[in-house]
């Protein structure tokens, strides 16, 4: 039976990489919450998906002081940002065109979350059987040094909580996994993988090559092998990249197959079948009906114990400090 992810939260249903929307995922009930994690100027850490504020999910509402030379904020890198201008956002809305007009809820005045929040949110919540798969943004071109403190205020701040044995880290940059397992051998990591990053020659992979698993090159397999060798225990491929041979071999190593985005019904159960350990989704909502059709056990809703699903903070997001 398949893990429920809720993607970004309840990407579909609520804000997504928000406290609603994470809360709304709960109130779902799910086996884990997905959700981004990066940095800020001033060596902070939010909860957001994109490198940079994204008008898609963002929008400006006033500078953090006046004459800020850096409002409006939208466009520019998170790195550009400190915490305090960050707080002045909202990230309750989508803008059109919205994929998810018909099922996703606004939830206006919704700050971006920092991580430590998100993890307040967790532990107040009373999720205790919710894992926490969380994903750490970098790109290529980050230098080593700040990959590394990514990873290690993550781990820090997972820790503080006593979140670090519910906790997984991701990464489409291999580099994270490497610095986790230095930093916490303890707390599984999870290769995350796509067409654009198992390529040859890809900066994505720790310096890794999909021509030295030539072996496996032929069956689409050789991106298990390499998540294998560097320690992670799951591997999460786009959809598009799952074939029975994939997890077959995944399995075969000894990792799990969580495979990521996958919103459609009759995908979902194709991919049960196939026997998979994970399904990310943006309606967690939809695959629970699709398992429990199944007959599989269900994780059990959390009864949020707040009105509005976020504690004492709805609809406006809790003080960053």
């Amino acid at each position: 039976m398949p893990e429920i992810h809720g993607h970004r939260g309840a990407r579909a249903l609520r804000p997504e990489n928000t406290l609603p929307g994470l809360a709304h995922a709960l109130a779902i009930g799910v086996d884990a919450v997905e959700f981004d994690v990066t940095l800020t100027a001033d060596s902070g850490l939010i909860v957001a998906h994109d490198l940079t504020a994204d008008a898609t999910t963002i929008r400006d509402t006033q500078p953090s002081a006046a004459g800020d030379p850096l409002f409006p904020y939208m466009g520019k890198p998170w790195s550009a940002l400190r915490l305090a201008q960050i707080k002045t956002l909202d990230a309750g809305h989508r803008q059109p065109p919205d994929p998810f007009g018909d099922t996703f809820e606004a939830v206006p005045a919704t700050g971006v979350p920092t991580l430590d929040q998100v993890c307040r949110l967790i532990t107040e919540s009373g999720a205790d059987q919710v894992m926490l798969s969380v994903e750490l943004k970098t790109r290529p071109s980050w230098r080593p040094k700040d990959v590394r403190a990514l990873t290690e205020s993550a781990l820090r701040i997972l820790a503080a909580h006593d979140l670090n044995g519910r906790a997984r880290i991701l990464g489409f940059d291999w580099r994270v996994l490497e610095f986790a397992q230095a930093a916490n051998p303890m707390v599984p990591r999870v290769a995350l993988v796509e067409p654009t990053t198992w390529v040859t020659g890809s900066a994505w992979l720790a310096g890794r090559d999909p021509s030295d698993y030539q072996e496996h090159s032929g069956s689409a397999t050789g991106c298990a092998a390499a998540a294998r060798d560097l320690g992670a225990a799951w591997l999460s491929p786009w959809d598009a990249m799952v074939r029975p041979e994939l997890v077959a071999a995944a399995h075969s190593l000894r990792m799990g197959v969580i495979v990521w985005t996958v919103n459609n019904q009759d995908r979902m159960a194709e991919l049960a079948e196939l026997g998979v350990d994970g399904i990310v989704t943006d309606r967690p909502d939809l695959l629970r009906s699709v398992l429990g059709e199944r007959g599989d056990a269900l994780p059990p809703p959390c009864e949020l114990p707040w009105a509005g699903g976020v504690p004492g903070w709805a609809p406006h997001p809790p003080p960053i400090t």
